[in-house]
C-alpha cells in the first residue's frame, strides 16, 4: 500500500513535528492549500513574536539607560556597598547620572537629526555613530567629574561613572574604524560590575541573584542584537569583550591605589 506524507501537528505556538494529533496535515491525495498557508503564517508570526521581543529588550537596556539602572542598583538595592551619601540623599546621584548619561545625549541625538547631521535616530550605520558617541562622551564626562567629588560621594560611584566614560571614549574611537555594539560593551560592563562587587561582598545574597541576573541578560540582549541583524557576531562580542575589560581595568586600578 502506498504510503501518505506523515503526519504533522504544532508544538506549543510555533513549529511542527512529524506524528499522529490535532492539525494532521490531510490525506494523501487532498488539498495542501490549507496547511501550508497555516505553516507560513506560523513561522511569519514567530518572526514577528521573535522581531518584537528583540526590539523591546534593545529598547529597555539601550546603552544610555544602562548607566541609570546600574546606578539605581548600587544606590537602592545592594545599599550597604556605598557609604556616600546617606540613603535619604542618594536620589542626588540618579539626578545627575540620568540627566548626563541620557538626557543630555539623547537632545544631542535628537538635535543632530533635526539639523540634518543624521539620516536616523537608531544609528544603524557606522558613519552615523561617532558624533553622537563623542557628544555622549563628553556628557558622561562631566558626571564623572561631580560623582568623583570624593567628600561627597562614594569613591566606588566615581569608579563606576569613570569606567563608562572610557567606555564610550573607546567606543568612538572604535567606531570611527569600525562598527562595535555598544549594546554590548553596557551589558558586558554591568555582568562585570555586578562580578566585582560579588567578589569583594560574597556574603550578600542579593548580590548573587543581581550577577546572575545580569549575565541572563547580557545574553538574551546580545541575541536580540544579532536577531534585528544590527551586528555580527564578531561585533557584540567585541563590545562584550570591551565592557568587561574596562571594568576590570578600574577595579585592578582601585585595588593597587
Amino acid at each position: 500500500m502506498k504510503k501518505g506524507p506523515p503526519e504533522i501537528f504544532p508544538v506549543g505556538l510555533f513549529g511542527c513535528v512529524s506524528g499522529p494529533g490535532l492539525g494532521a496535515a490531510p490525506a494523501a491525495g487532498r488539498d495542501y492549500g490549507g496547511f501550508i498557508r497555516y505553516f507560513v503564517c506560523c513561522n511569519y508570526a514567530q518572526y514577528l513574536v521573535s522581531k518584537l521581543i528583540s526590539n523591546i529588550l534593545s529598547g529597555l537596556f539601550h546603552p544610555l539607560l544602562l548607566p541609570s539602572y546600574l546606578f539605581y542598583a548600587v544606590c537602592y538595592q545592594v545599599p550597604e556597598v556605598i557609604v556616600r551619601p546617606a540613603l535619604p540623599d542618594r536620589w542626588v546621584v540618579l539626578a545627575v547620572v540620568f540627566a548626563f548619561t541620557f538626557g543630555l545625549p539623547a537632545l544631542g541625538t535628537g538635535g543632530l537629526y533635526w539639523f540634518g547631521q543624521l539620516d536616523s535616530l537608531l544609528l544603524r550605520e557606522r558613519a552615523q555613530r561617532p558624533l553622537p558617541l563623542l557628544l555622549a562622551t563628553f556628557s558622561f564626562g562631566m558626571a564623572a567629574t561631580v560623582l568623583t567629588q570624593h567628600t561627597l560621594f562614594d569613591a566606588l560611584l566615581g569608579q563606576m561613572m569613570v569606567g563608562m566614560t572610557l567606555a564610550v571614549l573607546l567606543t568612538f574611537l572604535i567606531s570611527l574604524s569600525w562598527k562595535i555594539s555598544a549594546h554590548g560593551v553596557g551589558v558586558g560592563g554591568a555582568a562585570s560590575l555586578f562580578a566585582r562587587l560579588y567578589l569583594t561582598n560574597p556574603q550578600s545574597p542579593r548580590l548573587l541573584w543581581w550577577l546572575l541576573g545580569a549575565v541572563v541578560l547580557t545574553g538574551a540582549v546580545l541575541s536580540a542584537r544579532l536577531e534585528l541583524e544590527a551586528h555580527t557576531p564578531a561585533q557584540v562580542w567585541a563590545g562584550l569583550g570591551l565592557g568587561a575589560g574596562v571594568v576590570l581595568g578600574i577595579g585592578l586600578g582601585a585595588g593597587l591605589s
